[in-house]
């Protein structure tokens, strides 16, 4: 009896030291030291052949650990980027920081006890709010960073740097000068809880605010010409009824608005309708029935009149002496809600002062930057005008019978972003930059920029046309000044070119502190230094958006090796009315172009069940967390940067996304199916070096030639996602090429050809052809989204390549005659096939009629005889079943090139093609359907100690009696 020989020796096992496990923790680091110390990045952004390309960074706010929002922000910008270094364009990213504002005065003042808030001036709170924005930075940029985004962290723009400052003020002169900035009396949203002015981009609309809305009688004291006819006996009974939810601005009425295209109608309620003795209402006619039911009493018209006719007729105020007039209002006057007339205080609403400036109505606003009512608003001083405010005139209008009912009001009502307080709306003397003067340029503009996705231009274009000025002036210390010096005697505002370039000249030297430190004589130019005397420095400080809004000028007009307009701005989609606009309307004022060509926005991230996270409901994903591990890991497993960066791509980001942690665990098995494939085809070329193995393409099986054109199918998809910023389509992609097409067909099916074949031998040296083109250019394409696995594939590569960084090697370049499509129709047929002879596989080894599919054989029957043809080619059958002595003779006399074969593709012993359906019948394990037949039973023969196929010639070789005939070829390094 022949002893058993053992073969475990003479089988090519995958070697690899690309761990299967990531082991982000550590390795991630390790990677990012790498590109640091090898200066990869930089290196890149100086010496790459193409142009510059710019992506201009949105400056995130300096007050505050990053979350999920930001890193979903940065994770995309940094995949933008390294796709165009891998492109071989100079990629030079400049992160900011916004540092100025309200939030972080607040913050440091809450730092503060209340004996040392009262002790702190201007420049200390500045040096406090400098010192707590630039410490935040720090661990800002850390975190960043640890999310894999390259850029210059060593030298980011910052609001608070003297050379931002000193160029923002450049903007604002240009502006100046241009004859688009003014100081004007004018309602602006103010917040009483900052006691600042906002910009629209600083308000929020929390949903479920409700206000006490009223409707409210006026009496008629005079009427004009145009109704006297046909009012003036109703004139003793004559009110007009108007409505408003904010009854606090009843002091600062001066008229009531009218549609001049409507009909107006003099209705009578009941009899008994206690806020109706010896009245009649003046109403819009088409809400008369919506009124009745409203005021619970019947409303009978007893005269109609047309609005344009009651203008200039005159009422009696209710609370104050003094009569105002109705006046002809704009579109804004409708019948949808109230009394078809408006309720007009110029002080306290933009429409209301538009229509004031008309009329030449006042400017009244008895409200303080408190909140409460003026010695204006009389018996009401002192009154915080939200709270008892309203409360004390409701009850005044009740007390003089000029209130017909009150009710609360939900709607959408203004909230200070920040302290998350309501606004009002309230006449101040502030700066304005007029947007009139540019805005069709603006428009223009807009309409020349690609926005992705498309709807960006359809929001940001109303809010635009929309808009007539720009409040730039707050109330604040920490910020830029605007450089404006007041005459003592008549307060006019000196701000010349010289005045302000003297005082930019002085801010690129010392920063913006110098306003607050130096004199008015030193701030003041030679010229005018010997009046010094008669005036005084102005206080407030630019609106945060200007600060952010001037960044194309600081930034990417300033510094070397960058472009402007740049290439694009990317941000989430609330900055259609932040930062995209204040960028667009600077850059459109001073230098008639947008300051991007491309702007793209991304949702917000919610959690899991489409909710708002916060704090509170405990659904916060804190990106940390996810890539360092919580406290506890089973609970919260430290996942790395790389599968974080892969969840931004799976997502479809121009709208809301969710993520939670079954999102993130499903995100992480997807990347090991990733990850194990790069494995695979690492360990299985562990000896193959391509400079002397590859085999020449014309030479190939058509199987390899096939997976070939596979992969320029494959990574010709993903490159159009990455040039149309879609990244969801490289994740279905690269998971769909690594399981579908690798993994489960082609790696599958190698897998015999790796292991069983001499390592010479052409059929093993084909396959690791294309399997180290697929690892080098896997590792490329997902190189901007996973880029430590791709550096880690790269540094794992056995053999060397002129690239010390997968980023310096470019991106993917195939050769152009591996796209061949007429291998699709035959190979796609063989894979459908495939799939179904699987299923029957499954049933029988599921069944233990099989161990595993190569003791099985497969018959097959192909209802399509040309395609019953071309299989046969596929299925080779040797010409005798008497083996020849030698190992060179049996591969001479063996049939087909040992991979395109049907047994090979289908992972079994024997394959016999039929020509009918037949022999299938008494089958127990079979699938017949009306194109093809599969039937599954014992493969003939014995299995092989080496490959484990069953051969009917094991036995017959005396050396190798265990072995079949392929093994003996094999080890004789012949197959």
């Amino acid at each position: 009896m022949v002893e058993a020989k053992s073969y475990k020796d003479t089988v090519n096992l995958p070697q690899t030291n690309f761990n299967m496990r990531a082991n982000s923790v550590t390795r991630e680091p390790e990677l990012q030291k790498f590109w640091a110390e090898s200066q990869i990045y930089e290196r890149l952004s100086e010496t790459n052949p193409g142009e510059i390309f710019t992506l201009h960074d949105g400056p995130p706010y300096a007050n505050g650990n990053l979350h999920i929002g930001h890193a979903m922000n940065k994770i995309l910008k940094d995949i933008i980027n390294r796709y165009q270094i891998l492109q071989g364009r100079k990629v030079r990213y400049v992160p900011g920081w916004d540092c100025h504002g309200l939030p972080i005065e607040l913050k440091v003042i809450q730092n503060l006890k209340s004996a040392e808030r009262a002790k702190l001036t201007p420049i200390e709170l500045r040096r406090k709010a400098r010192d707590f924005a630039l410490e935040t930075i720090d661990k800002q940029r850390e975190s960043f960073k640890r999310y894999g985004v390259w850029g210059d962290w060593e030298t980011p723009y910052m609001t608070l740097s003297p050379e931002y400052e000193a160029a923002q003020i450049g903007v604002f002169g240009k502006m100046v000068l241009e004859g688009y900035i003014y100081r004007g009396l004018k309602p602006v949203h103010w917040s009483p809880s900052s006691q600042t002015a906002l910009a629209e981009a600083e308000l929020e609309y929390p949903e479920g605010h409700k206000s006490p809305s009223i409707y409210a009688a006026f009496k008629i004291t005079k009427l004009t010409e145009a109704v006297a006819e046909s009012l003036t006996p109703y004139l003793e009974k004559l009110w007009v009824a108007i409505w408003t939810t904010t009854p606090w601005t009843i002091p600062g009425n001066l008229a009531v608005s009218v549609n001049p295209d409507l009909d107006y109608a003099i209705v009578e309620p009941d009899a008994d309708y206690p806020m109706g003795k010896n009245k009649l209402f003046i109403v819009a006619a088409e809400a008369v029935e919506r009124l009745s039911a409203t005021l619970n009493t019947t409303l009978t018209p007893v005269a109609t009149v047309k609005g344009k006719d009651l203008e200039n007729c005159t009422y009696q105020h209710p609370l104050f002496e003094r009569e105002s007039k109705i006046v002809i209002g704009g579109d804004y006057v409708t019948t949808d809600s109230g009394t078809g007339l408006v309720h007009t205080a110029p002080g306290h609403g933009q429409e209301d002062y538009i229509v004031g400036q008309r009329y030449g109505l006042p400017i009244l606003s008895p409200v303080d930057g408190n909140g409460k009512f003026t010695a204006e608003a009389g018996e009401f001083a002192g009154l915080k005008v939200l709270d008892e405010g309203n409360a004390a005139i409701i009850e005044a209008l009740q007390n003089v019978h000029s209130l017909l009912k009150e009710e609360p009001y939900e709607h959408k009502y203004p909230y200070d972003w920040r302290t998350k307080k309501p606004t009002i709306f309230r006449a101040t003397e502030q700066w304005f930059a007029s947007v009139e003067g540019f805005r069709n340029e603006a428009l223009k503009a807009i309409a020349n920029v690609n926005w992705i996705p498309a709807q960006g231009e359809n929001r940001i274009t109303p809010m635009v046309s929309d808009r007539s000025d720009w409040c730039i002036s707050r109330q604040r210390s920490w910020g830029v000044p605007i450089p404006v010096f007041y005459n003592e005697e008549t307060g006019e505002p000196l701000m010349t070119e010289e005045t302000i370039a003297h005082v930019q000249k002085i801010v690129a030297e010392k920063g913006s502190d110098a306003w607050w430190e130096m004199s008015v004589a030193e701030l003041l130019p030679e010229t005018y230094r010997q009046d010094a005397d008669k005036y005084r420095k102005g206080m407030d400080t630019m609106d945060v958006w200007f600060d952010s809004g001037s960044s194309w000028a600081a930034v990417a007009q300033q510094r070397e090796g960058l472009k402007y307009p740049v290439d694009i701005y990317l941000e989430g989609s609330d900055q259609h009315r932040g930062w995209f606009q204040s960028s667009l309307l600077t850059s459109i004022a001073t230098n008639g172009v947008a300051p991007y060509k491309t702007v793209l926005t991304h949702g917000f991230v919610l959690d899991e069940n489409g909710r708002k996270m916060s704090k509170s409901l405990g659904n916060v994903v804190d990106p940390a967390i996810v890539i360092e591990g919580g406290k506890n890991q089973k609970q919260e497993p430290p996942y790395g940067a790389d599968i974080l960066r892969l969840w931004v791509s799976s997502v479809d980001y121009s709208s809301d996304v969710p993520l939670g942690k079954n999102i993130l665990k499903q995100t992480a098995d997807i990347y090991r199916k990733i990850r194990n494939t790069a494995r695979f085809l690492l360990g299985n070329i562990h000896d193959f070096d391509p400079e002397k193995d590859a085999v020449a393409y014309e030479e190939m099986p058509e199987l390899d030639r096939y997976m070939l054109h596979r992969m320029t199918e494959v990574f010709a998809e993903i490159k159009d996602g990455f040039e149309k910023f879609q990244y969801f389509r490289f994740f279905q992609t690269i998971q769909n090429f690594c399981v579908v097409d690798l993994s489960n067909f082609y790696l599958d099916i190698a897998k015999d050809r790796l292991y069983i074949s001499a390592t010479d031998a052409f059929r093993r040296r084909s396959c690791q052809t294309v399997l180290a083109v697929a690892v080098e250019n896997l590792a490329k394409a997902i190189a901007p989204i996973l880029p430590h696995t791709a550096e880690d594939i790269w540094q794992n590569l056995p053999y060397p390549t002129p690239y010390k960084s997968v980023f310096e090697s470019g991106w993917i370049k195939l050769d152009e005659k591996w796209h061949n499509p007429e291998l699709i129709n035959l190979w796609e047929k063989v894979r459908e096939i495939r799939t179904e002879v699987n299923k029957v596989l499954e049933k029988a080894r599921a069944e233990k009629a099989i161990g595993a599919p190569l003791e099985a054989k497969v018959l097959l029957f192909i209802k399509d005889a040309e395609l019953r043809e071309k299989m046969s080619i596929f299925n080779p059958k040797a010409e005798t079943e008497t083996l020849p002595e030698t190992a060179k003779d049996i591969k001479a006399m063996m049939p087909g090139n040992g991979v395109d074969e049907l047994r090979y593709l289908f992972i079994t012993s024997q394959v016999e093609i039929l020509e009918n359906p037949e022999t299938l019948t008494d089958l127990e394990y079979k699938s017949i359907s009306d194109s093809l037949g599969i039937g599954v039973v014992k493969a003939d023969g014995h299995k092989c100690d080496r490959c484990w196929n069953y051969s009917t010639h094991i036995g017959v070789f005396s050396e190798d009696p265990t072995i079949c005939e392929r093994c003996v070829i094999a080890l004789a390094g012949e197959f």
